[in-house]
């Protein structure tokens, strides 16, 4: 245990981060999370990043500097790891590089057993890295599956090594059904055993993240909706009951938005800045997405916006099949995003049958999308699950109100408008169904009309706090608590 107003040592794990690699959210939480944590503890935390050394990482050239290598052993023999590092915003920022963590892959495989074999590498490499630094850990914090083999392996493996006697391990969890199934070839080839855990499910006993539940002192889901979720039968991907025997480990921190780049007061991409005390002004982004899309020009018809992976999870089809149910409305919509061809053609064919109301683009576009939350009124988000969500904060601080499915972070960051504008932000729907998107979009576009209640809606959403900052704190508790 560390002596008191000792500087606390955090290793942060995790398969990307902003702004060296990004293919999802865990992308933005890697990338703000630990710099946030490391400013709001200022001298109290040392925390440092690593990640792997990705082709696409490599491809930038970015000044790098070689600290040197140590071995990594397995039944396949000895191979070699490369530590690199570079600072982010005055985070150090580890790179490790070997055959089998970067052999010029993608970031994820589409093969599970590459993906696998990948990322249990570079668990192991994550634990042998902070002894090739002769730094020691109080806290290792590793991110879903591809990290969690580490935690497992602190916990058996590195059991008895001195180094890591005081070391607490922490995962969290950012996305449960995506578990690692497929690595077990390689955690076999590192001498990883299979959990004793009688509470695991038999397929679960050598899979990366129950490995990694199992081993933790804390798990952390990204939001307290999520947390309270993934013990029931419909979000907890077979792991429900294990995960019960670990409740009192289990909590939720909501993550949080770069509150610099979501600004509509300064934000570079949008015709006109805004912010809650001129929200009039909010007004000519509209006009503009109108003209530009060819949809008629006017403040009175509500403008919608879906900004989204098109995929199962996001509930895009949820979304598409309940606008039909509301086309006798006066309303307008921009749909951006791309992924899963048959959701994409759904959203193309809708488009096509009232090429005056919808307007779908299937591509990522980054500055279209700064232009839809600030132009658009309402933005809806139909997720059959979303353990934390960004865009429903970022639309609040848009002032464009959500249409959001109750589920996850969605309930812990909107207050739902059940008639009084105390602090209600958005509309909340409970069921995964069309109608019930329907009804509540219908809830939203006739709150619309009333112009007084719709502003105090928006200012209400511009008025929250969002930042990395208030989560970088709950993080900051936790880890301070763990070494109690």
């Amino acid at each position: 245990m560390p002596e008191k107003n000792k500087r606390i040592n955090v290793l942060f794990a995790a398969a990307e981060a902003e702004p060296f690699i990004k293919v999802g959210g865990l992308g933005d939480v890697a990338g703000a999370l630990p710099i946030s944590i490391q400013k709001s503890a200022t001298h109290a935390i040392d925390i440092r990043l690593v990640i792997p050394f990705h082709a696409a990482i490599k491809e930038k050239q970015l000044p790098t500097e070689f600290l040197g290598s140590f071995a990594i052993n397995s039944a396949a023999g000895t191979s070699e790891c490369l530590v690199y590092a570079i600072t982010n915003e005055g985070l150090t920022v580890y790179l490790l590089d070997s055959e089998a963590i970067n052999h010029k892959s993608p970031v994820y495989h589409a093969n599970p057993v590459e993906d696998g074999r990948k990322y249990a590498f570079f668990s192991i490499a994550c634990v042998e890295l902070v002894k090739f630094l002769d730094w020691k850990v109080d806290i290792f914090h590793s991110n879903d599956w591809h990290t969690a083999v580490a935690i497992y392996a602190l916990a058996t493996n590195y059991k008895d090594d001195p180094f890591f006697h005081n070391t607490a391990k922490i995962i969290s969890v950012h996305n449960m059904p995506f578990n690692g199934y497929g690595a077990q070839p390689a955690l076999t080839e590192l001498g990883i055993a299979p959990s004793n855990d009688s509470n695991l499910p038999e397929w679960a006993k050598l899979t990366p993240l129950p490995l990694g539940l199992v081993a933790a002192d804390k798990i952390i889901a990204v939001s307290e909706g999520y947390a309270k979720e993934i013990l029931t039968p419909e979000f907890g991907c077979g792991l429900d009951e294990f995960l019960i025997t670990r409740s009192e480990r289990i909590i939720g921190i909501v993550n949080g938005i770069d509150t610099q780049i979501w600004d509509p007061a300064t934000d570079p991409y949008l015709v006109q800045n805004y912010s809650r005390n001129n929200l009039g002004a909010k007004a000519n982004n509209k006009a503009e997405l109108q003209k530009t899309y060819g949809l008629e020009i006017n403040q009175e018809i509500p403008l919608l916006t879906l900004i989204s992976r098109m995929d199962n999870q996001k509930g895009i089809d949820i979304a598409l099949r309940g606008l039909n149910r509301v086309i006798n409305e006066d309303w307008q919509a921009i749909i951006l995003g791309t992924g899963n061809p048959q959701i994409e053609k759904m959203a193309i064919d809708l488009a096509k049958m009232y090429p005056d109301r919808i307007k779908t683009i299937t591509k990522f576009d980054p500055a279209l999308s700064h232009q839809l939350y600030a132009g658009a009124d309402i933005f809806l988000m139909p997720s059959r699950y979303e353990p934390c969500g960004i865009s429903q904060m970022i639309s609040m601080r848009y002032g464009t109100i959500p249409v959001a499915r109750a589920t996850g972070g969605l309930v812990d960051t909107i207050t739902h408008y059940r008639g009084n504008t105390d602090e209600a932000t958005g509309f909340l729907f409970k069921h995964k169904y069309p109608s019930a998107f329907a009804n509540g979009l219908l809830r939203a576009l006739n709150t619309y009309k009333n112009k007084p209640i719709w502003i105090k809606l928006q200012q209400n959403g511009m008025d929250k706090d969002f930042s990395w900052q208030h989560s970088a704190n709950a993080y900051v508790e936790v880890y301070k608590s763990l070494l109690k």
